[in-house]
């Protein structure tokens, strides 16, 4: 029999090999043969078919619960079944097209003559952190746009810093509100090309980013990763990103429990990031009052949600809370770099123009 090393596999199939020692634990594609003594794992000829339609539903966004059940069907099975979740996909989009329809004829329509604005008070802080000698995280914060992106590789810290580079066009960009989830899909697109450019066509190189567009009245989400986006609204906490994680799909599969998830010895391997799958949109209605935290997994994996909690509470400002968090981090042993960044939604007296 034909033996494949697991690197000649990955570049016959275009899956790395991380992807595919993932989905051997997965036991979504398991290798043919693993050497006894040293673990390699070796793959034949006849299962490249199998790997190129794992790689090809997960280019279409199918969650890996799905793609198993995919890859255990008959051919017509499974055509009827990846049939059904298109289908899904479509009318999840069609809904989202008539989201966007009635607010583009809601902020079109002539504007009232309120004298009340919304507006964003905000301030940003990385640190290395206790362990690391370097900080592949980059953070942002502007009149529009807030990011964080945490890098990963040896040219984490390019791929994050190209990333958030690639979207500060936005923070001085007219936004067409009626338009920003489009707009903000366009800005990724290029933040991706910029990272691969960066990361040496490599899948070890690469950068979670969740980032959020201010419109003066709503807030566009983009996430993909482990970073997070918090909102603190009346002294409850919600978090409002979904961490790509294999750790958090073994959660949504109800084979580990939130608390088992938070000790896991392989809770901080990536499901996808920037250049590796396709990112959340979302729009959220802004509220005066409301606080924002955007983080990279320096703080969210070492600090309990009801500290974070307390803290962007308790924070007068910002600059303050940011701070608090970071210190936060590092206190409890700062092992990864840490990234905080807070905005809040103020209400401001706009003067009414010249005549």
């Amino acid at each position: 029999m034909e033996w494949l090393t697991i690197g000649a596999f990955a570049r016959a199939c275009r899956l790395s090999p991380k992807a595919l020692r993932l989905y051997d634990e997965l036991e979504l594609l398991r290798p043919a043969r693993v050497d006894a003594a040293t673990g390699y794992r070796y793959y034949t000829p006849a299962q490249l078919e199998q790997a190129r339609l794992v790689a090809w539903l997960r280019r279409l966004g199918m969650p890996l619960a799905r793609i198993r059940t995919v890859c255990a069907l008959p051919p017509a099975a499974a055509a009827d079944e990846i049939r059904a979740y298109w289908a899904q996909v479509e009318a999840e989009t069609a809904v989202r097209r008539d989201l966007a329809a009635f607010l583009v004829d809601e902020l079109a329509a002539t504007p009232r003559k309120d004298t009340t604005v919304l507006e964003l008070r905000y301030s940003a802080h990385s640190d290395p952190g206790m362990v690391r000698r370097a900080n592949q995280d980059t953070a942002h914060a502007g009149a529009r746009l807030l990011a964080i992106a945490d890098g990963y590789g040896p040219a984490g810290a390019p791929a994050s810093s190209a990333a958030v580079a690639a979207l500060r066009f936005l923070d001085t960009a007219d936004i067409p509100a009626g338009n920003v989830l489009n707009l903000l899909a366009d800005a990724v697109h290029g933040a991706t090309e910029a990272v691969r450019d960066v990361a040496a066509g490599t899948d070890e190189n690469g950068t979670t980013l969740t980032a959020l567009l201010w419109t003066g009245s709503r807030l566009a989400l983009v996430h993909i990763g482990d970073s997070r986006a918090y909102l603190l609204r009346g002294g409850d906490l919600f978090r409002i990103t979904h961490d790509h994680t294999v750790v958090q799909s073994l959660v949504d599969e109800g084979r580990l429990t939130a608390e088992e998830a938070g000790t896991h010895p392989q809770r901080a391997l990536l499901l996808k990031a920037l250049t590796t799958g396709t990112p959340d949109l979302k729009l959220h209605d802004a509220e005066p009052g409301d606080r924002y935290l955007l983080c990279s997994d320096g703080l969210s994996a070492v600090v309990p949600d009801t500290t974070i909690r307390d803290l962007l509470t308790t924070a007068t400002a910002p600059d303050t809370a940011v701070h608090s968090l970071v210190d936060a981090a590092n206190t409890a042993g700062g092992p990864d770099n840490v990234s905080c960044v807070v905005a809040d939604v103020v209400e401001t007296t706009a003067r009414p123009p010249a005549s």
